[in-house]
């Protein structure tokens, strides 16, 4: 454990954390954005321009707590925390619906188009949640802005009521799909 730690610890000290892990990343999410979109046309044509505007867009953004003499790393690294732990209890969650409730994951993949909204709300409410919890929410304001206090109980009360909210829509887009089924004339 201790050669791990020091791995880690030295990597701190090199800005790891800091800038480059961001940076990739970044600049990585840029890139494929820009490919999907086909900003500048064809992708495959335009790798140059697609890769010049990722990096440069990315080396903007991550200079900014460098410039301002922000320390994020910490906040970062609880913010991939909070968004993974909030993935993992969604993918329990599903399991245990799934467990008790048979195709309605089969349903939900099938008429996923209509559940888009509700799945990009629920998404966001974790997201604003690990934001909040993160202490990343901070920013969004500015300096000298009264900051935001929400207790952990009530970020875990509004994602369960979420959480339970789509499993009932769930439920219930899936039972009125099935009632109404094909009639034929017999």
């Amino acid at each position: 454990m201790a050669l791990i730690e020091n791995a880690i610890l030295a990597l701190r000290s090199l800005g790891f954390f800091q800038f480059i892990l961001p940076f990739i990343m970044s600049s990585a999410i840029f890139y494929g954005l820009l490919r999907k979109s086909k900003l500048f046309g064809d992708p495959e044509k335009n790798v140059a321009v697609n890769a010049s505007i990722a990096l440069g867009a990315a080396f903007f953004i991550w200079a900014y707590p460098i410039l301002l003499g922000v320390n994020i790393e910490t906040q970062l690294a609880y913010f991939m925390f909070t968004g993974f732990v909030g993935m993992l209890s969604t993918l329990v969650f599903l399991i245990l619906v799934s467990m008790f409730a048979g195709d309605v994951l089969k349903d939900f993949v099938e008429k996923k188009g209509r559940l888009l909204p509700f799945i990009g709300i629920s998404a966001s409410i974790v997201t604003f949640s690990a934001l909040v919890n993160s202490g990343l929410i901070a920013l969004f304001v500015q300096p000298g802005a009264p900051s935001i206090q929400i207790s952990e109980t009530i970020i875990a009360s509004i994602v369960l009521i979420a959480m339970f909210a789509l499993a009932f829509l769930i439920f219930y887009l899936t039972e009125k799909s099935e009632g109404q089924g094909v009639k034929t004339q017999g």
